[in-house]
């Protein structure tokens, strides 16, 4: 069997174009000088607009110990009448059916993650995510839930940090998503108290229950929708919410990433519920907050859902001058009137990191 040239286009870049890409990006960083400031500008980490990166990834489900649930990861081209970009369609089907082995007790997920980047000039290749806040995701969700997954170089190589990935589609049960539910450890549930008890000893953490915790960024209620609606939204998930796990099970102690070292990123299906799934994944991405140049296509593809210009981004998070006034923007009130001199503060998460 021969690749095709479809294929030998779609292959992973080596080791001469890694290290060329890598050198460029440091040597914009430093030209601009963007290490003396907080960035202001995307870091993306997977586009899948470019059909290598879903070559670059690898897909796993429960048949690697023989159980029926099934993950693939395939490449969709861009459709212009729906405004929808070229992307990755996550899929398949979830099955809690147990095979003949006493030794597999439980069955039904399926997940995704880019492959080991390798080697360039100076060693194994990581993300550095050390200058941002947030964890950027494009997607277009069927409601499922879904966990964001980043492994780094940790010393347990197995330990993988997660966050649930909520949307405005994300289904709740037995709880209303709204500020007034009560807390995350309550409303999230599970079939098995037992397995509940054993996964969360000290109980359900906010990034990983059914509630998505205050500092998690997105667009509108998951209740509105318009017959215009394209389905895409960028969801903000901080990276001080992401919550150590080992195997699924919460680990103590609980410890924070190891931002200049991360390996992979991708996202999981574990809700073992029966039956298909499909998740469509437009771009991740590290971020301080949504700027004036990313604007025009987050609107573009996502319409009404689209998120605000953040001022701190705008302003390049210069803090709290005085007497300087900021233009209104397209997303201000009916109004237009201008923010106060207080709102450049940009996103509340990477203020609530100044102020620890």
């Amino acid at each position: 069997m021969f690749p095709t040239a479809r294929c030998l286009a779609a292959k992973p870049s080596g080791f001469i174009k890694r290290s060329a890409d890598e050198l460029s990006r440091l040597s914009k960083i430093a030209w601009n000088s963007e290490a003396l400031h907080t960035p202001t500008k995307p870091y993306v980490f997977l586009d899948f607009e470019d059909e290598s990166t879903v070559a670059g990834c690898k897909t796993m489900a429960d048949r690697v110990v023989g159980g029926f649930s099934t993950a693939n990861l395939d490449y969709e081209p861009a459709d212009p009448a729906s405004h929808s970009p070229a992307h990755a369609r996550f899929h398949g089907s979830i099955s809690t059916r147990l095979p003949n082995n006493w030794r597999v007790e439980r069955t039904g997920y399926a997940a995704f993650r880019n492959r080991d980047r390798g080697m360039w000039l100076f060693g194994r290749l990581y993300w550095d995510i050390d200058p941002y806040t947030y964890l950027a995701l494009r997607i277009k969700s069927d409601g499922r839930r879904y966990t964001v997954n980043i492994q780094t170089d940790s010393i347990v190589e197995t330990d993988i940090h997660q966050h649930r990935l909520y949307t405005r589609h994300h289904r709740v049960q037995d709880a209303e998503f709204s500020s007034s539910s009560s807390s995350p450890s309550s409303s999230s549930t599970l079939d098995d108290p037992s397995l509940a008890e054993s996964l969360y000893p000290q109980g359900i953490p906010a990034a990983l229950s059914d509630v998505p915790p205050e500092e998690t960024v997105f667009a509108s209620s998951p209740t509105s929708t318009t017959a215009s609606d394209s389905g895409w939204e960028t969801v903000l998930l901080p990276f001080n919410s992401f919550v150590r796990t080992n195997h699924g099970y919460v680990t103590e102690p609980q410890t924070s990433l190891l931002r200049q070292r991360v390996k992979s990123i991708g996202i999981g299906l574990t809700d073992r519920i029966d039956g298909p799934y499909d998740l469509r994944i437009h771009r991740i991405w590290a971020t301080n907050g949504m700027s004036e140049s990313e604007i025009e296509e987050e609107r573009r593809i996502c319409g009404e859902n689209a998120l605000h210009v953040d001022e701190g981004v705008r302003t390049g998070w210069t803090g709290d001058t005085v007497g300087q006034e900021v233009a209104p923007s397209a997303d201000a009130g009916a109004g237009g009137a201008r923010a106060e001199p207080k709102a450049k503060k940009g996103l509340k998460g990477l203020k609530d990191e100044w102020e620890e």
